[in-house]
């Protein structure tokens, strides 16, 4: 594929991809006359026959000479959309490469809502009638003639709500000819103003200043990586926006990518007091119509600035001019279905494909950035200390061998005096054990029967206030049972462990008059519930809010001055080479939502283990002390960022076909200097919603091209009906 744009002319063939799971593009012929002058161009969505189909896809290039003309079939039309630019369609090309997927697999995210090529369908509308207004109007007509003055027409809905009356209202002034009813094109959210660059921001300290002064002289340099290292409560955020108004002021584009829909919540408050109105939003909560205008707004350049999920670093960007990675750190940022892919690492090479800055944002930096940061590829700024002169929570370990939870309890006696304290002085807690659910497990006393999942390698888990069992890997319920199934006794089934539900139902019984609330994913289920509980957090209308990691990250209460961290070791466990370091990480970030505001901020920290790195870090807020120790592990078995890494998932309903498969694949397995393969052995997660799993692991030296290594090796196998195998290079789980 060409780095410029071609155009091409009626009997033209040109390569068109589309957004499937096949090897390549396929040949058309451009149409003798373009259809309303509309010119076919490389990056131009197009309809194309398959078969009896039509599908949309993208013009990749010129064709080949393989097939006589006469064999092939002609482009249906053009879509009136901009086309794909050069920077995106070489970035499709690059992440298909890198990850070992078929380059359509990677187009079907960049066309993830096709209806959006296509014109925005006609709505009807109200306009005014024009002519002079009656002297005696009611003031509700008179707000609706208000708002309908600067001309643009708009649904009876919207008018009522922006004029703040009753749809009776808007009919009584249609009825009486003072507005008219007309057709629009439904309006896409990249009509409202953009951010306003100008509009003031606060007071940046001496260090903030000079980090972000760093951000705006890099939006326009070229391609650069930064990392914005700071403290929770440091204000990387505010420091960030800076970046943004550069490239708002630039007239170009920005993206900004979270890891939890969630956060976005508090953020977009924020960044609404910045530049005075919202950006963007893009992440799998949103409707149907409201992506399909998102879409269309960003490949027209209308909307300025996107804040996401993942996802949205493959949205067809027109004039991207920044990259921000908030949270970078975080493992929600890699994807393990369809293409795996980790968008941090992606940012990164999107970034140097449109020759733009990237910023990376945290308080816990990834090994892999803070390495690329001591070899010079990656630029750093500091921010040492809290925004305000708040000071760093302090961290204590609570040794559960010595100070324990009553029976039946989870909360260590220690814990539970710091919380009456923290309610006393009308603080808020926080009370974090990153496990959903009543209990992780049920077992019968009589028998003792394990409630299994029926289509995975795991158990069942109680979720007592939807009245479910739940498996957390594929999603199946059922509801809970009166008796063991396996002895039909009755009144034997017993919660083992705790979940958050469990720790609910314990923090009532100790502080009957607290105000509790739960956040997890289950009782957040999208931005609205998380905005909701975020009011009531800032409006001090909860005192105890017991959470998973989906509050442990990027918040800023005020008023929260505890963190009682209930299970630190939860994390230490499962052969995970980044175990400690994301336990860390999550911990760190957990114990920084206290003391962001007027009060001194305290953790409290349950373990086993107090002996541990990770728990000796946490308590000595020795970070750097910590990464060095994990860097020194990771050189020593060459593991990454030391080594590299690419693991197969063999999966069928077969069993005998799946070990079949994984036998085969380890026979042709890759033989060089610097490379081993291990396996195939059942996964972890040995049965996946009702696919049998084995996994092989390639590991390799840093020097080694993994991915056109296992293309071969795939290649060149020959694999059972029925048998699925997908690649995860450089993967971050390993169930």
């Amino acid at each position: 594929m060409a780095k410029t744009s071609r155009l091409y002319a009626g009997g033209d063939r040109v390569a068109v991809l589309l957004p499937l799971a096949l090897p390549g593009s396929y040949d058309y012929l451009v149409p003798p006359e373009p259809e309303g002058g509309l010119a076919f161009e490389d990056g131009a969505f197009v309809e194309v026959p398959l078969g009896p189909r039509r599908l949309a896809g993208v013009v990749w290039g010129p064709g080949s000479d393989g097939v006589a003309a006469q064999k092939l079939r002609p482009i249906l039309q053009r879509f009136d959309v901009p086309p794909l630019s050069a920077e995106t369609r070489r970035f499709v090309d690059w992440v298909a490469d890198y990850t070992v997927h078929p380059p359509g697999l990677v187009l079907r995210m960049v066309m993830s809502v096709p209806e959006a090529l296509r014109p925005p369908r006609a709505l009807p509308a109200y306009a005014p009638a024009g002519g002079e207004h009656p002297e005696r109007l009611t003031p509700a007509r008179k707000r609706v003639l208000a708002v309908l003055a600067d001309g643009r027409p708009r649904p009876a809905g919207e008018l009522a709500k922006e004029a703040g009356v009753g749809a009776g209202v808007v009919k009584a002034l249609a009825d009486a000819g003072l507005i008219v009813s007309v057709m629009v094109a439904k309006e896409a959210p990249g009509d409202q103003p953009p951010p306003a660059a100008a509009h003031p921001g606060p007071a940046l300290s001496p260090e903030q200043a000079v980090a972000a002064e760093r951000l705006r002289e890099a939006v326009g340099g070229g391609y650069s990586v930064t990392l914005l290292d700071g403290v929770p409560g440091s204000g990387k955020t505010e420091v960030y926006f800076e970046g943004l108004a550069a490239a708002l002021a630039a007239g170009r584009q920005a993206l900004v990518l979270l890891p939890e829909i969630a956060l976005s919540a508090q953020w977009l408050s924020r960044f609404h007091g910045r530049f005075g109105i919202e950006p963007h939003v893009w992440h799998s909560d949103l409707g149907r119509p409201q992506r399909r205008r998102t879409w269309r707004a960003i490949a027209e350049n209308r909307a300025k600035v996107v804040v996401g999920a993942r996802s949205a670093l493959f949205l067809p960007f027109a004039e991207l001019a920044l990259i921000v990675v908030d949270e970078e750190h975080d493992p929600s940022f890699k994807q393990e279905d369809g293409v795996f892919y980790n968008a941090r690492d992606m940012a990164v090479v999107r970034a140097r494909l449109s020759q733009i800055p990237l910023c990376l944002v945290s308080a816990t930096p990834s090994l892999e950035t803070v390495v690329n940061v001591r070899a010079g590829r990656y630029g750093s700024v500091h921010l040492p200390d809290r925004h305000g002169g708040a000071s760093m929570t302090a961290v204590e370990l609570v040794d559960l061998r010595r100070d324990r939870p009553v029976k039946g309890a989870w909360l260590s006696p220690g814990v539970r005096t710091a919380v009456a304290a923290s309610l006393a002085d009308g603080a808020q807690t926080l009370l974090f054990l990153n496990r959903r659910g009543y209990a992780p497990l049920t077992v019968c006393r009589a028998c003792g029967y394990q409630l299994p999942c029926p289509w995975c390698s795991a158990w069942l888990v109680e979720h007592r206030l939807a009245g479910r069992m739940l498996c957390h890997h594929c999603g199946h319920t059922a509801p809970l049972p009166d008796r063991c199934p396996a002895c039909a006794a009755t009144d034997t089934l017993a919660a083992c462990g705790p979940g958050v539900e469990r720790l609910a139902e314990e923090v009532a019984q100790v502080f009957p008059k607290a105000r509790v609330a739960l956040a997890t994913s289950d009782t957040l289920p999208g931005p609205a519930a998380t905005a909701e509980l975020v009011r009531r957090m800032e409006g001090g209308e909860i005192d105890i809010v017991i959470g998973t990691q989906i509050i442990a990250k990027g918040y800023h209460f005020p008023h929260l001055a505890l963190v009682g961290v209930v299970d630190a070791d939860l994390g230490l466990s499962g052969g995970d080479l980044r175990a400690a370091e994301r336990t860390f990480q999550l911990l760190y970030q957990a114990a920084g939502r206290a003391g962001r505001g007027e009060r001194p901020g305290r953790a409290l920290v349950q373990t086993t283990m107090p002996e541990h790195p990770v728990m000796t870090a946490l308590a000595s807020g020795d970070r750097d002390r910590f990464l060095a120790a994990e860097d020194a592990a990771r050189r020593e078995t060459v593991m990454p960022p030391y080594g590299r890494l690419a693991a197969l998932i063999v999966s069928g309903a077969d069993a005998g076909a799946v070990e079949a498969a994984g036998n085969a694949l380890a026979q042709g397995a890759p033989k060089a200097e610097g490379v081993r393969v291990m396996g195939p052995a059942p996964a972890p997660l040995a049965l996946l919603r009702g696919r049998h799993r084995r996994r092989l692991l390639l590991h390799a030296a840093r020097n080694v091209a993994v991915s056109p290594l296992v293309r071969r090796w795939l290649e060149a196998a020959k694999l059972p009906a029925g048998v699925r195998v997908q690649v995860d290079i450089d993967p971050y789980s390993f169930l």
